[in-house]
């Protein structure tokens, strides 16, 4: 638990440990009309704003993702430097930290209103001017989803930051990647836990199903599991060992769903003011790099680059590795290396 009471799942190796805050919205009016009563955003602080607040660089988590999946990146040399920019890391809608179904008093469990991506950038938006003062960014990085939230902020936002930075995004959720989420909802209502109607026990099963699908299988690349698997008994023990991993991160499975429905249903190009993917994005004001990497089987590198030739002023960097999804992580220290110079580079 946190200092708020809310379940914080144990720190990693490499991860940070910040101060853990959270700024009370009240009604979160959302895109739909819908409203989320009681909104708290949840967020940590790295390093501090300078004289003229224009230092901020805004940090957006990924699906079930909390404020340390982009940790690798911040540290002194490194692409976020604290010692010279003020690093905001918020937690989306839905993840358990920021409020959702899984927390909240008033709206719990399948009550909670559906959101979409764009939500999470305004609730981001009323934590940055509401509560920060602060009225520009220098720049908003994310990965996977948190990179299609610094897409997202680029289009709805296009004045309000110097620079974007999306790692495996989608500016539109591919058919592909719909369906992935779909089947990963199947595998945890397949568990005796979902009773057609809510979850009224933890779906171990279902989570040992997911597990399977989103850590095993599409989260990297045959080739990088040839690379670390030697045989039968190993390929066995990794994936118990992610079983156990997905089990640690105590994600609770009504925020999946609302999550993954959020994830499913993005596309830049229904903003207001938009009628197509690519003419929101020809609209991006701010510097962007995109990075990818060569195979991506959750989030399809074709989007990246289709992404990348509608943004006007952009660079396409790709990663290195043959980890796939995770390729935007620390899990290689080369991968990691090669994307902090990158970013570091372009900011």
């Amino acid at each position: 638990m946190d200092g708020n009471g809310l379940r914080h799942p144990p720190l990693s190796p490499g991860q940070i440990d910040a101060l853990h805050r959270h700024a009370d919205l009240g009604d979160l009016t959302l895109e739909s009309g819908a409203v989320i009563h009681d909104f708290r955003q949840s967020y940590v602080v790295h390093g501090k704003l300078d004289a003229e607040r224009s230092n901020a660089i805004l940090v957006c988590a990924s699906l079930t993702g909390n404020h340390h999946r982009l940790d690798f990146l911040i540290g002194p040399g490194r692409a976020l430097d604290p010692d010279r920019y003020c690093i905001i890391v918020t937690d989306p809608i839905g993840n358990g930290l920021s409020t959702s179904p899984s927390n909240s008093t008033r709206q719990p469990g399948m009550a909670f209103p559906r959101f979409v991506i764009r939500d999470m950038v305004h609730a981001q938006h009323r934590l940055l001017t509401e509560v920060l003062g602060i009225p520009r960014l220098h720049a908003v990085v994310g990965a996977s989803m948190g990179g299609m939230q610094a897409l997202q902020w680029a289009v709805s936002h296009p004045d309000f930051m110097t620079a974007c930075v999306a790692m495996t995004p989608m500016a539109r959720t591919s058919p592909w990647a719909i369906l992935v989420t779909e089947t990963a909802r199947s595998c945890l209502m397949a568990d005796p836990g979902w009773n057609g109607t809510q979850f009224t026990a933890v779906p171990e099963r279902g989570w040992r199903a997911y597990a399977g699908l989103m850590s095993v299988l599409l989260s990297r690349t045959p080739k990088a599991l040839d690379q670390t698997l030697d045989g039968l008994d190993a390929s066995h023990r990794w994936f118990e060992q992610s079983v156990r991993q997905v089990h640690s991160n105590a994600f609770d499975a009504t925020d999946y769903l609302y999550q993954s429905w959020a994830y499913e249903t993005h596309d830049v190009g229904t903003t207001s003011g938009h009628t197509a993917t690519d003419a929101a994005l020809a609209a991006v004001r701010a510097r962007t790099l995109i990075l990818a990497p060569p195979l991506d089987l959750f989030n399809p590198v074709e989007n990246a680059h289709s992404t990348a030739a509608a943004v006007p002023n952009v660079r396409l960097v790709e990663i290195p590795s043959v980890q796939g999804h995770q390729a935007a992580t620390s899990l290689m220290e080369e991968d990691a290396n090669a994307i902090n110079r990158a970013i570091r580079e372009f900011l």
